[in-house]
């Protein structure tokens, strides 16, 4: 990969710090454990490890439960599966990601997929990063569910941070990012660009 180090800095936590470029920049990349993927991206997209953790967004997920207007038609297998997390495997929705991300002054934009990823500035200086949703199949198509991962720019180059990945991908250029982004929203992804609140 064009500009990155291919040693790695690698914590217990499945993180690691990868230099970018001749410079003496780091990249920080959490990699995949259960389904945290949104836990992971969020800490990726701030580059901090700890940034998020789960018991943070564990809390977040019950205070949204506390005001969920539906409770009243849970079912006994909703205390597993609740409506923004599931327990057990640590699966979080949009929910979690915004209110996460509003309490470190952050505002989510939700962006509008018929206007195509060229309408995104990415030169934007309030612009934090972007996280997208997509849709995974594992097991051979037998499992399909939804992956988080950010996408950022760090010292004026981008890398696609998703926590599958071995190490962060850098992006050849911002016609690249936009050709990716573009190609995950016709695949029915989902993108929400994440900016520094004023």
């Amino acid at each position: 990969m064009e500009g990155v180090k291919s040693e790695a800095k690698q914590g217990e936590t499945g993180s690691s710090e990868v230099g970018v470029g001749g410079g003496g920049s780091k990249v920080y990349h959490e990699r995949q454990r259960l389904q945290f993927c949104l836990l992971h991206a969020l800490n990726n997209l701030m580059q901090e490890k700890e940034c998020f953790t789960r018991a943070e967004l564990d809390r977040i997920a019950g205070n949204l439960v506390l005001s969920d207007p539906n409770k009243d038609q849970w079912t006994p297998l909703s205390f597993i599966f609740k409506p923004h997390h599931n327990v057990i495997t640590g699966n979080y929705d949009v929910n979690v990601l915004i209110t996460a991300l509003e309490a470190r002054k952050k505002k989510v934009v939700w962006h509008d997929r018929r206007k195509g990823a060229s309408s995104i500035d990415l030169d934007a200086e309030s612009l934090v990063g972007l996280m997208i949703n997509v849709t995974l199949k594992r097991f051979r198509g037998l499992w399909t569910g939804r992956h988080w991962v950010a996408i950022r720019s760090i010292d004026g180059i981008w890398f696609n941070l998703d926590s599958d990945l071995s190490e962060p991908k850098q992006f050849k250029d911002k016609e690249n990012v936009i050709a990716f982004l573009d190609s995950i929203l016709s695949q029915g992804g989902e993108l929400m660009i994440v900016l520094q609140d004023e």
